[in-house]
Parts: C-alpha cells; sequence; structure tokens
C-alpha cells in the first residue's frame, strides 16, 4: 500500500524557515516523480515543486523560486520541502504527491498524502 505521510508544517513569522518531510512507503521512490502542492483556504491545490525519478530535474512554481527547494533521499525513502524566507501567501496546506513509474513501464498514481498545515504569521 502507497502510504505519503507529511510532517513538518507549523506557525513561522513572516521571514522564517520550515522544512517539510514527505515519508514515503509501499513504493520504491527512485521511480518516482514526486510533487509538493499547496492549498489556501477557498483556493484551488497548486503545484509548488516537483522533482523528476532521478532527481536531475526540479521545477518550481514562479512564486516560491529562489526561496523553496525540493530533494530527495532515496535510502529514507524520503522527500523534503526546505521552505525559506515564508510570506503570509505562503500558508496553505502543503500537500505531497507521488507518480510511480512501474517496473512495466506503466505510470501509476497519483498518491497523495493527508496533508500539513504552515501558517504564516507575526
Amino acid at each position: 500500500e502507497v502510504q505519503l505521510v507529511e510532517s513538518g508544517g507549523g506557525l513561522v513569522q513572516p521571514g522564517g524557515s520550515l522544512r517539510l518531510s514527505c515519508a514515503t512507503s509501499g513504493f520504491t521512490l527512485s521511480r518516482s516523480t514526486m510533487s509538493w502542492f499547496r492549498q489556501a483556504p477557498g483556493k484551488e491545490r497548486d503545484l509548488v515543486s516537483y522533482i523528476t525519478r532521478c532527481g536531475v530535474s526540479t521545477h518550481y512554481a514562479h512564486s516560491v523560486k529562489d526561496r523553496f527547494t525540493i530533494s530527495r533521499d532515496n535510502v529514507e525513502n524520503t522527500v523534503y520541502l526546505q521552505m525559506n524566507a515564508l510570506r503570509r501567501e505562503d500558508a496553505a496546506v502543503y500537500f505531497c504527491h507521488a507518480r510511480v513509474f512501474g517496473r512495466d513501464g506503466l505510470w501509476r498514481g497519483p498518491y497523495w498524502g493527508q496533508g500539513t498545515q504552515v501558517t504564516v504569521s507575526s
């Protein structure tokens, strides 16, 4: 069973930092494209960042570029999102997302975690 469990959210002041973690199980992380999405109240769920299977390529939404960094540890089966210089508009529930490339050459998913709340307030 595929499981994604986010952690690391919380309350932080503007300008502060948080590191989100997504602990994965039930699939081979190295064969997966991993993403972080976020959803603020009353808004759609938006892509924040993704990292490809080999970790060669990363992508960031314009609003977080140069402030957020996505990374993966295929040994610890965990994906991270380092968030620096946080702004009030970064406040949202952050979700981990996976698409898994199977040995049969087929993509599976998407799979979602339950989300972790990030609040940015002074």
